[in-house]
């Protein structure tokens, strides 16, 4: 993964702009509703360019967004400037989170936990996330499915063409269920009236649902809700995004 992700913050969300957010909004207002709380106190864990967590603080909430990239940072507070609301926002890396607060809930949207480099990684996140989550608080994540991982990504090429800005994605299947997506990026340049090219490099990795569960566990959380796809239900052989709601 690219550490700042330089000029990809500022083409992302347009590369992104059918990417459902209002549904993770939804899937997170419904597990408020179902654990009875009003009002928490959120944080968003690789919040990108702040498009969920704007979201968030315009329903009224108290959001904190913590993300690697200054980039993205960048660009969410222009969003949440625009939008006339106060989004506290910090460059951490969620393996090392230390805010010195607890939270009522913590999100890890949008895969965000594939981009960690290992188990180690992950693990280690569960119990910075644990440790910042008060009594009783919830974390709430999706990642890519190994169904996902193997089938749609694979070894496929996808590609994107428009007027400002168009892209090549390669994927390259590496070990089991790790996928390096090799984007290169044409973007229009006002200034000198000319396309730019750059390139990223990106790395996910999944794991199976057994091993999650395991690991949240280890870290002390339970109550543990399972669903895919943003549906009610839980995975099936082709679910594309799994979805967990545990509890400290």
């Amino acid at each position: 993964m690219s550490a700042s992700y330089g000029h990809f913050a500022y083409v992302y969300d347009r590369l992104m702009s059918d990417v459902p957010y209002e549904q993770w909004v939804h899937y997170f207002k419904q597990q408020m509703f179902k654990a009875n709380v009003e009002s928490p106190y959120v944080l968003d864990l690789a919040c990108g360019t702040g498009e969920v967590a704007v979201r968030l603080a315009k329903e009224g909430l108290d959001v904190v967004g913590v993300d690697l990239s200054d980039d993205m940072l960048m660009v969410a507070k222009e969003k949440a400037e625009a939008e006339n609301v106060s989004l506290s926002l910090f460059q951490q890396n969620m393996v090392e989170l230390d805010l010195g607060t607890q939270f009522d809930c913590v999100v890890i949207f949008c895969d965000s936990l594939n981009y960690l480099q290992s188990a180690d990684e992950v693990k280690q996140t569960f119990q910075k996330v644990y440790e910042h989550l008060k009594p009783g608080g919830m974390l709430l994540f999706d990642v890519h499915s190994i169904y996902k991982m193997t089938t749609i990504f694979g070894d496929n090429t996808f590609s994107y063409i428009d007027e400002d800005v168009s892209y090549i994605w390669n994927c390259f299947a590496a070990e089991e269920y790790v996928v390096e997506h090799e984007l290169t990026f044409f973007a229009y340049d006002e200034e000198i009236d000319a396309y730019q090219r750059f390139d990223e490099l990106h790395k996910q990795q999944t794991f199976a649902v057994e091993t999650y569960i395991k690991w949240l566990k280890e870290a002390g959380f339970r109550d543990m809700r399972i669903t895919a796809d943003f549906e009610a239900t839980g995975p099936v052989h082709d679910s594309e995004r799994i979805f967990f709601s545990v509890y400290k």
